[in-house]
């Protein structure tokens, strides 16, 4: 086991290395995510091998992902996901479904068992809606009608993700898959959402002076952090993954009163410790894997596929706005991102993915993080849409 010295010299490592990757990717105009998972690919064993990946480190990277669900948790309250418009839910079904579809078949192709391949799907259906709001927030475009979309769709795209990943997970502990399984680990996943979330909306909102500051300030927070530790405990225990529990309790808080006030204080929390899940998720890389010709074809294979997975199910939800306004769309849902990021965590730690298919999920989600915002620059650079194409995105 390794000493103090040695895991605080660790924890310097990574922390400055993510500083530094983010920085860089931010002054190239690329996410800073893609800046810290490049720190961590480069500082890992692959690479300079300036740390190894340790319980300390594994720790802390899990309390970073389970922070990273609960703040977007925060920003979901069901309210809004009633008030996006019909279109918005199309696009959020349909960038489920067809990704997870033409995902599922190439893993069954690439001779991934059923059970298996439907982890693997789960990887193409995230969008990562914070890395695509940060660009229209610098384009100044979220008043259009197809930010206001990708946006909600994106709310819808998380809260879906979230169940079928509760229940691919779920899939991985059974013996085999028929039916019956089926049946039961989808009424498991079913049944804790919508417990969690529609029960625990309605007590939240009837109880939300629970999070007034009875002894300090700080009350609230720390309240809302045991909620959220408490729902991911109680999501693992269910067999689901625990960044669900704490995607949920982010949903239920949101409710209350104190939803700006938990934004803005968990946000030095995630300052601290969410580095070190995208440096940790970046240095389980191995550049060995990455480096042939049959990987690297796989790999832009594989993205390709990703891309127009989300291009087809969306842009056909929202054929009705136009062919632009539908590729923006599209477009806009393509980045995997964080959320990518960590469903391929979460299928390497259950053994699903090996070394090679992780490096392959992770490159993906990288290069959709990086290739989609400067295309969604381009099509964003026309005027506004127009008011017909407005009233078709509103619910009736």
């Amino acid at each position: 086991m390794a000493n103090p010295e040695q895991v605080l010299l660790s924890l310097f490592i990574v922390f400055v290395s993510a500083q530094v990757g983010s920085e860089v990717a931010q002054r190239l105009k690329l996410p800073s995510v893609v800046g810290q998972i490049a720190a961590g690919i480069a500082i890992g064993p692959s690479a300079l091998a300036w740390i190894s990946p340790n319980q300390p480190l594994e720790v802390l990277a899990e309390i970073g992902a389970i922070l990273l669900l609960f703040s977007v948790g925060l920003e979901t309250r069901l309210a809004e996901l009633r008030r996006v418009g019909k279109i918005a839910l199309y696009v959020g079904i349909l960038g489920v479904i067809v990704p997870f579809l033409i995902g599922g078949a190439w893993a069954l192709a690439a001779s991934f068992p059923l059970h298996k391949a439907a982890f693997v799907a789960a990887a193409f259906v995230a969008t990562s809606a914070g890395i695509t709001a940060r660009v229209l927030q610098e384009l100044g475009a979220l008043d259009r009608i197809e930010s206001r979309v990708i946006l909600g769709a994106a709310i819808i795209d998380d809260v879906l993700a979230m169940l079928l990943l509760g229940v691919v997970a779920a899939l991985q502990t059974q013996a085999g898959v028929d039916i019956v399984n089926l049946g039961f680990v989808l009424a498991q996943a079913v049944g804790f959402v919508a417990l969690v979330a529609l029960l625990g909306t309605k007590i939240m909102k009837r109880s939300s002076k629970l999070l007034e500051a009875p002894m300090d300030a700080e009350s609230p927070l720390s309240i809302s952090l045991a909620v959220c530790l408490g729902l991911a405990a109680a999501a693992a225990y269910s067999g689901l993954a625990a960044i669900i529990g704490a995607f949920l309790a982010g949903m239920i808080l949101a409710e209350t009163q104190h939803r700006d006030d938990l934004e803005q204080n968990t946000r030095p929390l995630m300052a601290l410790l969410l580095p070190f899940f995208f440096v940790l998720t970046g240095s389980h890389v191995d550049l060995a894997l990455l480096s042939s010709w049959p990987v690297i074809a796989t790999v832009l294979f594989v993205t390709l596929l990703a891309v127009i997975s989300k291009l087809i199910g969306c842009g056909l939800a929202a054929k009705s706005m136009g062919a632009r306004s539908a590729i923006t769309i599209g477009v806009g849902m393509v980045p995997r991102g964080e959320v990518g990021i960590i469903i391929a965590s979460l299928g390497k730690q259950a053994g699903v993915f090996g070394a090679g298919t992780y490096a392959i999920v992770i490159a993906m989600s990288l290069l959709t993080s990086v290739i989609a915002p400067p295309a969604l620059k381009v099509l964003l650079r026309q005027g506004p849409t127009e008011a017909g194409d407005a009233k078709s995105a509103e619910t009736p």
